[in-house]
């Protein structure tokens, strides 16, 4: 159905139409909702109707309810208007292939090092890509990419949700921090186990290494006992590095440690957490996303042996 110069209507606002019509079940909240008149979108159905040669619609006081018919062309009529405005957003990059903007949430310990090099590294390829950057914590990071507040997310650990898709960026190393004078201290390793009976610090329950935390006590047999939680991995760091527990962090050169924290690496099961990308795999990207996507893939570290 393409606009004939009469007034015509095209195949995507048909869909969109038919779509908005069938969430309202109603012909005045529909036609108000796409700032159309009732009688315009009471053609638009009409004309659907006819070409399928069957009603989509049955009339229950008032309001429109789909049939067998109906929901069939609603499953279909969302994916063809996907497709279109995904044909939509790949004409446009064609135009202005080098602009475009890429809203990033991330974790706030990985505005240290791994975003910065990550965008830095892209803005050398695309100079006039922008990036509108949020730091939240594990949960609110996925929830801003599936209400589409945001395009992309660094996130760890992987989200539970399957509604998210999730590309791997590296595998850190966990760690038992302990101040200097700690008894593990001097260790090589340990078992987490071993830390049963410590006190420790860690983040509030919205973030992501209070999860692997709680999880990796579980798997060792035990319930930490929590005597501070903070918003801030450095502030953890420091209050284990001014004796006052210990904490589960992951092993890295952060230049941000506090001095008097001692890393331990962590031995027995799952001693690692996994720092991944996610995206929307229902949501066609623009090209500056997309092209961000890849490159950030493209430079992750190859996954370390538990």
């Amino acid at each position: 159905m393409i606009a004939d110069g009469r007034g015509g209507s095209s195949t995507h606002d048909d869909l969109v139409r038919f779509i908005t019509l069938a969430e309202t079940a109603h012909m005045t909240d529909a036609a108000a909702a796409l700032r159309i008149t009732q009688p315009t979108l009471s053609r638009t159905l009409a004309r659907l109707e006819s070409g399928l040669g069957a009603p989509l619609f049955d009339r229950r006081h008032g309001r429109l309810v789909l049939n067998a018919s109906g929901e069939i062309y609603l499953d279909h009529a969302r994916r063809a208007l996907a497709e279109l405005e995904a044909a939509r957003t790949q004409i446009a990059d064609l135009r202005n292939p080098s602009q475009g903007t890429i809203r990033l949430s991330f974790l706030h310990s990985f505005g240290v090092e791994l975003v910065p090099r990550l965008v830095s590294g892209f803005r050398e390829r695309e100079p006039r890509v922008t990036f509108e950057l949020s730091q939240f914590a594990a949960g609110t990071v996925t929830e801003r990419v599936l209400a589409d507040e945001a395009d992309l997310a660094i996130v760890s650990p992987r989200p539970t949700t399957g509604a998210v898709a999730f590309g791997l960026l590296a595998v850190q190393r966990l760690a038992l921090a302990v101040p200097t004078d700690h008894p593990l201290a001097e260790r090589g390793s340990v078992h987490l186990s071993e830390a049963s009976d410590a006190d420790f610090i860690t983040m509030h329950p919205e973030f992501g290494m209070r999860r692997i935390l709680e999880e990796r006590c579980a798997a060792a047999g035990f319930r930490p006992r929590i005597t501070f939680e903070s918003s801030e991995s450095f502030t953890v760091a420091g209050l284990v590095a001014a004796g006052l527990g210990v904490a589960l962090l992951p092993v890295d050169r952060n230049p941000l440690w506090p001095p008097g924290l001692v890393l331990v690496p962590m031995s027995g099961p799952a001693p690692t957490r996994e720092v991944g990308l996610l995206w929307r795999p229902d949501v066609a990207p623009s090209r500056a996303v997309r092209s961000f996507r890849d490159y950030a893939l493209a430079q992750a570290d190859p996954p370390l042996s538990p």
